[in-house]
């Protein structure tokens, strides 16, 4: 019988990838993982704050984030700079100035590794119940905003000549990027969350014939990437975090390889949005 502190790693580990499958589909579909590596980035500033006015690290990684997020939005209108270099000036401003902070506290003992990849074996029942009831929540609001979300996707001014309100819908999808990243941190680390949103959606991509089969079947990659880090970890002794990755890029990497004959007339339909489209309009 597994122990239980592996079995709490499991429960909690399947929750965040249940989650994380389907807003990765979204940043993979807009191109967005440079928005979502700037808001992990961001989130060591969250923890700094929160150990600072000694306060819950999951809110204000959440808050900060969200912070983050909105700064985005601003600085797009008024700054002449592209998105480009203003998300690599975000997200490098936030993760310095954390470690600053970080530094300065020198009564605090902080573990640095473990925010920057991860203890998903120290996880807590409160943990759980948190990346769960959190998960739900999240998967309930993509769930309601998904028709525009995925039409803004697809053509922006399309979408706002229908009434469906893009704008608003962008909005809410980086706050719900932002509370994914806050209930997974603790389980892969700062620098190892996008990794967990991309991997598992761009390994999806080539079996769906549906955004909505993508967004099932990247969750389910990313908790066989769960199941198999961890087993992984737990046999050859390495980090549990970085394992997962590794073994959601060895799916990926299976997912890109030259499909069995049997599968040679059966090329899914495609019907995700286009990376090049030019109707996709960044938050």
């Amino acid at each position: 019988m597994l122990d239980d502190f592996f079995t709490r790693a499991v429960i909690g580990g399947i929750g965040v990838a249940l989650v994380a499958g389907p807003v990765g589909c979204f940043i993979i579909w807009r191109r967005l993982a440079y928005f979502g590596d700037t808001l992990s980035h961001s989130a060591l500033l969250g923890v700094a704050m929160a150990l600072l006015l000694e306060l819950n690290i999951t809110i204000v990684v959440f808050v900060v984030s969200v912070v983050v997020s909105l700064l985005l939005l601003v600085l797009q209108k008024r700054a002449t700079l592209s998105s480009d270099a203003l998300l690599g000036l975000l997200a490098h401003a936030t993760l310095a100035v954390g470690l600053v902070v970080l530094a300065f506290m020198t009564w605090v003992r902080v573990d640095l590794m473990g925010f920057l990849f991860g203890d998903i074996l120290a996880v807590t029942p409160m943990d759980i119940g948190v990346i769960w009831g959190g998960g739900i929540i999240v998967l309930a609001v993509l769930a309601y905003i998904w028709r525009s979300l995925f039409a803004a996707t697809v053509n922006y001014d399309l979408a706002t000549a229908e009434g469906e309100r893009p704008d608003v819908a962008n909005i809410i999808f980086m706050v719900l990027v932002a509370a994914v990243i806050a209930v997974s941190m603790k389980l892969v680390g700062v620098l190892l969350i996008t990794a967990l949103l991309i991997i598992p959606a761009a390994t999806a991509r080539r079996f769906s014939a549906s955004p909505e089969q993508m967004a099932v079947i990247a969750a389910l990659v990313g908790g066989l990437s769960v199941w198999l880090g961890l087993r992984g970890s737990l046999e050859w002794d390495t980090p549990a975090g970085p394992s997962i990755v590794v073994a959601a890029l060895v799916c990926f990497v299976l997912s890109v390889m030259p499909m069995p004959k049997l599968w040679a007339g059966r090329e899914p339909r495609r019907q995700q949005p286009s990376d090049r489209s030019s109707g996709v309009k960044e938050p």
